[in-house]
């Protein structure tokens, strides 16, 4: 068994998984420190690195493509004080560190693991519920559906829609960006036949992140999401994702009844009056509900 324990937390590594602990350092992120302790099977592993520094060193774990919904819904977008595959090392554990990353590295040559990407998530993803609260409003998901809720910094085209509520079923997509500069981040669902998408201030199936504190956090309703969603590189979620004129004619969806649809007319009504759909996309969008019903 390999250990090695940091102020910015401890990874231990028993020949088949590492389990990687936060440490409770007042410089440890809120987003590893609500993320929680995580189990890392060897298998879901392609690489570990030790780079060394004048004062601090740094280990590094890559995971395989595909191997965690949290990488996979936040697109390799969170910063280093975030990532949780990071551990800052000090400089008199040097030799301990390069140690741990020989037993690893010994352990993935023994066993074969390749390196390339997986078409199934190997870990599990945050537990549910959880509920998130920053930027304009709140995310919440119970593992079935996704709630958000506006504050009252939204804009009036979120605020007049009021809560809304998205089966998992209806969710096809989730992605999370942080902050960037002037550049506002956001928590996005892509939902079954959404209008094309329009500004995170103004997309009733988005929460506008602002460079807060709490904004990583709303990761882990990304990751919550991605972890019961289709895994990208599934062969059925490749199948879907053919082009139009490659893949067969789907069959008529059970979820497409005529009161959903009505429904979503009326939604794009409103985003239309308010101004957050063109004349051209409202159009577009309606005539697509239309040809369904």
């Amino acid at each position: 068994m390999a250990e090695i324990i940091q102020k910015d937390g401890t990874w231990v590594f028993d020949g088949d998984t590492l389990r990687l602990t936060p440490g409770r350092d007042k410089n440890v992120s809120l987003l590893r420190r609500e993320l929680g302790e995580l189990l890392v099977p060897l298998g879901a592993l392609a690489g570990i690195s030790f780079e060394q520094g004048k004062k601090q060193g740094r280990l590094r774990l890559r995971l395989r493509d595909g191997a965690d919904p949290l990488l996979q819904a936040t697109g390799g977008r969170l910063t280093e004080p975030h990532d949780p595959y990071q551990l800052t090392v000090e400089s008199d554990r040097y030799g301990v560190a390069e140690y741990f990353v020989d037993e690893v590295r010994n352990a993935l040559l023994l066993d074969q693991v390749p390196s390339g990407p997986v078409d199934a998530y190997l870990l599990p993803g945050p537990s549910v519920p959880l509920s998130v609260s920053a930027g304009d409003g709140v995310a919440s998901f119970d593992g079935e559906r996704v709630r958000l809720e506006w504050k009252w910094q939204a804009e009036d085209a979120k605020s007049a829609a009021g809560p809304r509520t998205l089966p998992l079923a209806d969710i096809v997509a989730v992605e999370w960006q942080p902050t960037v500069g002037l550049d506002n981040g956001h928590l996005r669902f892509t939902v079954r036949a959404a209008p094309s998408k329009v500004p995170p201030k103004y997309d009733p199936n988005a929460v506008e992140l602002w460079g807060f504190k709490r904004d990583p956090l709303m990761a882990l309703v990304a990751a919550a999401v991605q972890a019961r969603l289709p895994h990208p590189s599934a062969p059925a979620a490749v199948e879907e994702a053919r082009p139009a004129e490659q893949a067969p004619a789907p069959a008529p969806a059970a979820e497409d009844d005529h009161d959903a649809l009505l429904r979503h007319l009326r939604e794009l009504g409103e985003l239309h009056r308010s101004g957050v759909l063109t004349d051209e996309e409202f159009a577009l969008a309606k005539q697509a509900v239309l040809k369904r019903m």
